[in-house]
Parts: C-alpha cells; sequence; structure tokens
C-alpha cells in the first residue's frame, strides 16, 4: 500500500514550475500529495502586518488551487512537520531548498527529526527523507563559482558565468494531480485589516501582473525604471519573494522577447541571484557586515537620535522625495528600488545609523523584503558589502529628487501638504516664497552639514 508525500511549502506557494511537486507526486503516487504550509512564529512575529496580510491572501490562494486540501499548522516545523507525517502516516517530505541562515538551520533540525521517525521508503525502513528539489532562484546558489572553485564577490563577473551557466526550463505544471487530506486543526489566520495598497495574492493573481509587465512595460524598462513617477516597473518582487512564480519563467519570457529592456530585467534577476549566492557562502553578512573595514564608524544615539529616525520611520524628515518613499512603503508595503537607496542613504549618513536598523524596518514592512537582496542592498549603502558604493558617496536627496522624478508627481501623489506645489519646486519646499506649506514638516536634518560629518567620520575610521 502506498503511502502520501507530504509537500511542505515555504517560497514556492505555486504549482506550476514546482520541481518539489512534482518529486512529491512521483513518490506519492496513488496516495498522492499532502500540502503543508507551517506558520513559524520565528517568521510571522517579526512581520508587519503588511507582509502577514499578503501571506495569508497567498496561502488562501494556493489553498483554493489545492481543492482545499493545504494544510495550515502553526509552531515550530521541527515539531510540526513529524507530527503532520506521523498523522498522515507519509513516507516522505518534499521541500525546495532554503538558503538562508535560519532556513538552513531550521531544515537540518527538521531532517534530523525525520530521521528518528519508522516509516522510510514503503514503510518498511527506518527514517523519513526530507527530500529538497529546486530552490526560489533562478540558479541555485552555490551553482556559479569562479574556475577554483570560489565564490564571486563582485557582481559582474558573477552575472558573466551566471549566464554562461544557463538558467534552466521551468518544470512542467502537472496535468492531474491527488491531494492527500488530513483532518485537525486549521491555524490559517484571518488576514489582518491593513490601511495599504497591498498587491492581489497568489500565482493567479502573479502570472497576471507579469503578463501585464511583460506586454506593456518590458519594452520601456531599461529608459524608465529609475523613474518613481512612472508605472515603470514589474511590481513582481512580492509574487517572487513567497514564490508564486518562479524567475526561470521571468528570464525565459523576458529573454524570449529580447531588447534593452528585457536585458535589463533579466540583469536584475541575476542580481536577486547574485546576492542569495553571497548569503549562501557567507550566512554571517545578514546580520554583520561583510567587509567589515568600517566597523569602527562613530554612530549617533540619544533621545535626538530616536526622534530623527521615527521622522524617517514616518516619513516626516522635511525631505519631500525621502518622505514620499518612507510614505509609499507605509501605504504599499512596497517602495521603488532607486527610493530605497536614497532613503538607505539618508538613514546612514545622514541620520548616522547603523544599517542594520533600516534593513530590520524594510524587512518588517515589505511585502517582498527578501532577506538577501533587503540587507546586502543596505549594505551596499553603507559601503560594507560586495560592490559596495563608496561610503563618501551620499545621496543629495534634492537632487535625486529633481533628477528622478523631474516634475515632482511622485513627490505630490505621497506628500499631500505638497500637492499645490507646481513642477519641481516640490522638492525643496523651504525655498518657495511663502517658506514651506503650512502642514509640513521642517527638516530633521541639514543634508549638507551631515554630509561633512559622515564624510569626517569615515576619514577617521579609514586612518
Amino acid at each position: 500500500m502506498s503511502a502520501p508525500a507530504v509537500l511542505w511549502f515555504r517560497r514556492d506557494l505555486r504549482l506550476g514550475d514546482n520541481p518539489a511537486l512534482l518529486a512529491a507526486r512521483e513518490r506519492g503516487g496513488e496516495a498522492g500529495v499532502l500540502p503543508l504550509f507551517v506558520l513559524d512564529p520565528a517568521v510571522w512575529e517579526p512581520s508587519g502586518d503588511a507582509r502577514r496580510r499578503f501571506l495569508v491572501g497567498c496561502l488562501e490562494a494556493l489553498r483554493a488551487a489545492t481543492g482545499g486540501a493545504l494544510v495550515v499548522r502553526r509552531g515550530d516545523p521541527r515539531e510540526v512537520v513529524p507530527a503532520v507525517v506521523r498523522e498522515a502516516r507519509a513516507a516522505s517530505v518534499h521541500v525546495a531548498r532554503d538558503v538562508g541562515p535560519y532556513g538552513r538551520r531550521r531544515d537540518d533540525a527538521v531532517r534530523e527529526a525525520l530521521s528518528r521517525l519508522p516509516g522510510g521508503e514503503g514503510g518498511d525502513g527506518e527514517g523519513v527523507p526530507l527530500v529538497e528539489d529546486g530552490t526560489a532562484y533562478a540558479v541555485g546558489p552555490g551553482l556559479v563559482t569562479k574556475d577554483d572553485g570560489s565564490p564571486f564577490q563582485v557582481f559582474t563577473p558573477f552575472s558573466r558565468a551566471w549566464r554562461a551557466h544557463g538558467v534552466p526550463d521551468p518544470a512542467p505544471t502537472p496535468r492531474a494531480l491527488t491531494w492527500a487530506r488530513l483532518d485537525g486543526p486549521d491555524d490559517l489566520p484571518a488576514a489582518p485589516d491593513v490601511d495599504a495598497d497591498l498587491p492581489v495574492p497568489g500565482e493567479e493573481a502573479a502570472r497576471a501582473a507579469w503578463k501585464a509587465f511583460r506586454d506593456e512595460r518590458l519594452e520601456r524598462y531599461a529608459d524608465e525604471r529609475d523613474r518613481p513617477d512612472l508605472d515603470s516597473t514589474s511590481r513582481m518582487s512580492a509574487y517572487l519573494h513567497l514564490g508564486c512564480v518562479h524567475p526561470r519563467t521571468l528570464v525565459q519570457e523576458a529573454t524570449a522577447r529580447g531588447g534593452p529592456g528585457a536585458e535589463a530585467y533579466v540583469r536584475e534577476l541575476c542580481f536577486r541571484d547574485f546576492y542569495a549566492d553571497v548569503l549562501w557562502h557567507r550566512p554571517d553578512s545578514a546580520r554583520e557586515a561583510y567587509k567589515p573595514e568600517l566597523a569602527g564608524m562613530e554612530h549617533d544615539d540619544g533621545e535626538e537620535a530616536r526622534r530623527r529616525v521615527r521622522a524617517w520611520e514616518e516619513g516626516r524628515t522635511g525631505y519631500p522625495v525621502v518622505d514620499a518613499a518612507m510614505r509609499q512603503l507605509l501605504g504599499q508595503g512596497w517602495m521603488h528600488n532607486r527610493m530605497r537607496m536614497l532613503v538607505a542613504s539618508f538613514y546612514v549618513k545622514d541620520l548616522h545609523q547603523r544599517w542594520q536598523g533600516g534593513a530590520r524596518f524594510f524587512l518588517r514592512h515589505l511585502v517582498d523584503g527578501d532577506l538577501a537582496s533587503n540587507n546586502h542592498g543596505w549594505q551596499w549603502v553603507a559601503g560594507t558589502g560586495t560592490d559596495a558604493s563608496p561610503y563618501f558617496r551620499v545621496f543629495n536627496p534634492v537632487t535625486q529628487g529633481k533628477r528622478f522624478d523631474p516634475r515632482g508627481d511622485y513627490v505630490r501623489r505621497w506628500v499631500p501638504e505638497l500637492r499645490d506645489v507646481e513642477g519641481a519646486a516640490v522638492h525643496e519646499p523651504w525655498a518657495l516664497p511663502g517658506g514651506t506649506p503650512e502642514g509640513y514638516p521642517e527638516r530633521v536634518v541639514d543634508h549638507a552639514e551631515e554630509r561633512r560629518v559622515a564624510l569626517s567620520r569615515y576619514e577617521s575610521v579609514r586612518g
């Protein structure tokens, strides 16, 4: 008698292009596949309501796609997964390989717990295997290396090797599936109420969003992707983060279109793989500087510093483009990538804060908050990461605003206090004839002065 195979979903909340699903279907045979998601407090608790709402929506969509069979259990996966295996009398557990530091430790612990269960192949051996197939990346971390087998530390040579390695074709989507079912508690929570305009969740929505971008905006992507005032990016990052679509699919279809826009878009997907590869080889870089040369940098503390950080978090720094970006984060659970670099620079170099604090704030609020991309992006700005922007490169919020939001439309959308200010003048409201409009805050710092402070502290550390 065959036994079902458990498919433990994590960052692969889809049925299409899912190698772990195909392996589970093969192993489960007539007994079928038992779909499982574990609501892990270690991941759930640090998340803000926008992240939680989007996740719950994606799980609801996945449950519908599995005909209601998806089992959701809350708790420590080291305990929950073996318990579900015992309940279902399953012979194997299938997953996509997790490359993050916590995920690797968790999976090692679950593998050990499963090895102590009676079961195995056909129920006649000792131990239930944890079978890994695929990852959340176009090319799995650790597969692209230098000729001597060592990892890349710079993006450009990595990207050349990544292209030479090639991206596998998407896995086929099974036409027929037998879902095993399991009675018991349903721990899928209600979606939190949030005052944010979030993406429509789920695999079907992801495919629709990609098709719209591919057909309508991909051609313009290379020319317009740095403009937050234009709807020129794909907004696929949230879907990629939870695996509602696999990046292989996007690479294949973008490459088939060709042109500068497609080339630029595939490069960004390559960057996502690069940062995952860095984290795979250096798991400590999730929390600590990849390059420790600036470890002795002086940072600000005290009540005034905390007041300025709160102003940054709330989008009330007095610098319009910074405030627009932070309000977009709170209003959509997402922020334009060019703006992420700008507000990170402001946090690190105008407010003189450690990058880790800003990275944590982003991960709490971004629905697309990928640990590798987010934290290494912050390190790039802070000058401590791979391909690091030199510390002495300090983004000027006024000139950045004028360059990338030349008409001021982005600021006016997110900062209603300035909606009556026309054109690029919105980027310097303190210079208006009547002064800063009522209701909009004064600047929390003088950028020119804080730039001098940041450079002075950098010179002290370098010296």
